[in-house]
């Protein structure tokens, strides 16, 4: 039950709902240039620029509440259809109840991506692309300081995915294990239980945080640079400044989400390990930053 075979096995759903995601983020990213010509046709006393951007507001309401609608019912019967095969095959392999359990709730994590994150992933996505050809068009020297800072968050990234997997692969191993320590009984142990599982969380939030300070360090310096360049002396087309202005904040926006998304497909990639009945990516003991797990008493 991979993200990969899961969207294959439902494509057709999936196929629908992502087509009205790209003509909405298509519509959303046309909107800030149609903002700067009903600005330019209004100095000019032209409301023609007006009624295109009503048009193009009225087309985001219908295609977006269309969407939203379709979403709810295409992915809770998927999820209803996954969940039950799930339980079914574990509960033949004689897998404790415990992992049964949390592999139910992990199986939420790729339904939930699916449906909430992959159209903010697609938005995002289709995005930054149009931006960056529409700024090269505004602007070429603001399209030179928006390609620096993608830069920036590709090489923070990257360079912090493998450290981002194993720590996933740890808060996952502790967490399958809740269910038993919780029946055990014992409190030193569900004490220590919930100490590990706070530590993987807390690793992950430090090296997301290192992550966050070193992006917005470009992202300041990208919000200083932008007005500095398109509000120069002689400028005449205030529309169109105001546009890339526009542009340059969806691009920050849609630059600073992107990661957490592909941050959460490294997570999936490691629930897919597990729901597919495979051992964890590096989930073993011997990780150097591993705590020590708690194993239960056999009971042969």
């Amino acid at each position: 039950m991979t993200l990969w075979s899961v969207a294959k096995r439902f494509r057709w759903r999936v196929a629908f709902t992502s087509s009205l995601v790209v003509v909405e983020a298509v519509i959303e990213l046309l909107l800030p240039l149609f903002i700067g010509i009903a600005i330019n046709g209004l100095l000019d006393d032209d409301r023609t620029g007006l009624w295109w951007l009503a048009a193009l507001g009225t087309a985001e309401l219908v295609i977006g509440s269309l969407r939203r609608f379709v979403d709810t019912r295409a992915y809770t019967g998927m999820y209803e259809t996954l969940a039950g095969e799930l339980v079914e095959r574990e509960q033949a392999n004689d897998t404790p109840t415990s992992t049964v359990a949390a592999r139910t709730h992990l199986l939420t994590e790729v339904v939930e991506f699916l449906e909430d994150s992959l159209p903010q992933v697609v938005t995002a996505t289709l995005g930054t692309v149009g931006i960056l050809v529409i700024i090269g068009g505004l602007d070429p020297q603001v399209l030179l300081a928006c390609l620096g800072l993608l830069v920036l968050v590709a090489l923070t990234y990257w360079a912090s995915a493998a450290r981002n997997l194993r720590l996933h692969g740890g808060y996952n191993d502790e967490l399958e294990r809740q269910v038993v320590v919780l029946d055990d009984g014992d409190r030193g142990r569900t004490g220590q239980h919930f100490r590990r599982l706070m530590r993987w969380n807390r690793q992950l939030s430090d090296l997301e945080t290192i992550n966050y300070a070193i992006v917005w360090a470009g992202v300041i310096a990208l919000l200083i640079y932008a007005p500095i360049e398109v509000v120069e002396p002689g400028v005449t087309e205030y529309g169109f400044a105001f546009s890339t202005i526009l542009y340059v904040f969806q691009y920050i926006e849609g630059l600073v989400t992107l990661p957490l998304h592909i941050q959460q497909l490294i997570r999936l990639k490691e629930i897919s390990t597990r729901l597919s009945g495979e051992r964890p990516v590096d989930g073993d003991d011997d990780r150097a930053d591993a705590p020590q797990h708690w194993v239960p008493p056999s009971t042969e």
